[in-house]
């Protein structure tokens, strides 16, 4: 077993020719480190127990969020010193900054911009697994597992996507600080949008809002799906990205 294996998982076919550029960017990103890569599909539910996956079919992201830490926890202790999962539609545009830090484990970092009631931008400041590492030492792996497998199995009523990820990861950060790769961010279609634009409120504020340049970002395929970007926008923001980081990976007056 290698000393660090990333790990990406997506159902078969994927559903846009953009997450494919997405995954090569990760692939390349760990080769060019000397990481391991290990891409899953749907064996990434092995360890899900069936009740819990007929319990989030509706919402099959939340059996996704529990699927990666089984697969994290078992290739720790199968021998790997550093597991990072990253999801499919993670792009790393600058991947001579994208560095993982030294500490036993982590999460990403999102800044979500979006509209208020007045229609001006508004940040949400919070944390993601879109990222998400653990070293053989940490304590935080089996905890946020057991966790998560707790609340699933005493949910009683509906469930948002983000239940057992982003916002459980959230609540636990705003009280024990987890360890945060800052450059691991995540683009809300607001920004995407201000992006292919060269420029808006929404980048704007993001900049200021975000501690560090980041180097990589989920781009939310949630996004598309929903509608709130096309898949045209999508191409276009990730050919930008990758052809001018700086667009987003340069840093602006704090706040």
């Amino acid at each position: 077993m290698p000393a660090t294996l990333i790990v990406q998982s997506h159902r078969q076919p994927l559903p846009c020719a953009w997450i494919d550029t997405c995954l090569a960017s990760v692939r390349e990103w760990a080769r060019a480190n000397g990481y391991d890569y290990r891409f899953l599909g749907d064996e990434l539910f092995t360890h899900v127990p069936r009740e819990i996956r007929d319990k989030t079919r509706k919402q099959p992201v939340i059996a996704t969020d529990l699927a990666r830490l089984h697969v994290m926890r078992e290739a720790l202790e199968q021998g790997a010193q550093r597991v990072v999962w990253l999801d499919a539609d993670f792009l790393i545009f600058a991947p001579q900054d994208f560095v993982l830090p030294s500490t036993s484990h982590a999460v990403g970092r999102e800044v979500w911009i979006q509209e208020d009631k007045h229609g001006a931008p508004r940040a949400y400041k919070k944390v993601h697994n879109a990222l998400l590492m653990a070293c053989r030492e940490n304590a935080f792996l089996d905890f946020y597992l057991e966790a998560a497998t707790r609340l699933l199995w005493q949910n009683r009523g509906p469930m948002p996507p983000q239940f057992i990820g982003p916002k459980l990861l959230t609540a636990l950060h705003n009280v024990v600080q987890l360890p945060v790769m800052e450059s691991a961010g995540i683009l809300s279609p607001w920004v995407i949008r201000d992006l292919n634009a060269e420029g808006g409120p929404a980048l704007e504020l993001f900049l200021r809002r975000s501690s560090r340049p980041i180097a990589g970002a989920n781009l939310c395929l949630s996004s598309q799906q929903g509608g709130a970007v096309s898949e045209s926008e999508m191409v276009s923001v990730i050919e930008r990205l990758v052809q001018r980081p700086n667009g987003v990976h340069t840093k602006t007056e704090l706040t």
